[in-house]
């Protein structure tokens, strides 16, 4: 673990190698897990304002959920989350050629709203959680992102570099270059590259 200003981070972030591949995971990522995607009490707010164009993308069963379960729900520890449909994946999902996509990402993509996602989503494979004293930051190996673990391998891209976009909206450019700073730093740390 490294720290960055009021966050610690994981090695794996650094040092595991991951580039999403859809054609393998066919979007799994929405579609299992123990609860939905996690919010922000903003982001939850901000569903609800963006829920009548958001209708026009989603999937009925998807529409059918939110209107009985609500725009955001809370999981089995209390956090805010999206809705799933049948207890399995995310209301806000859309399927395409058998790969289960974002369907706010969609409506985004399309002009229509000016949210791109919830950033645990955007962040995804990482997933940050707020403590008293500093955020951790965390990459999850899931068993469905074995392709995208493949890819980053064959591709030789870091998780970081991966989610660089995301990273720099959850944290901004200056903590993203820190991180930066302490992959060239590694080496000489003595700190083995992973």
């Amino acid at each position: 673990m490294v720290r960055i200003g009021d966050t610690i981070v994981s090695l794996d972030i650094i040092g595991e190698r991951f580039r999403c591949d859809l054609s393998v995971c066919r979007g799994n990522c929405c579609r299992y897990g123990d609860a939905g995607a996690p919010l922000t009490p903003g982001e939850s707010k901000i569903l609800v304002s963006l829920f009548p164009i958001l209708k026009s993308y989603l999937r009925p069963e998807g529409i059918d959920t939110i209107e009985q379960q609500g725009t955001s729900t809370t999981d089995f520890q209390g956090e805010l989350v999206t809705p799933l449909i049948n207890g399995e994946e995310c209301a806000y999902t859309i399927v395409k050629d058998g790969i289960y996509m974002c369907g706010i990402e969609k409506a985004w993509h399309d002009g229509a709203i000016g949210f791109l996602k919830p950033l645990s989503c955007h962040l995804f494979p990482v997933r940050i959680k707020q403590f008293d004293d500093f955020t951790a930051v965390n990459y999850e190996k899931w068993s469905i992102c074995q392709g995208g673990r493949e890819s980053g391998r064959l591709n030789d891209l870091r998780v970081y570099r991966f989610l660089k976009q995301p990273l720099i909206r959850a944290f901004g450019g200056d903590w993203y270059n820190e991180l930066e700073t302490v992959r060239r730093e590694l080496p000489a740390s003595g700190i083995s590259d992973i």
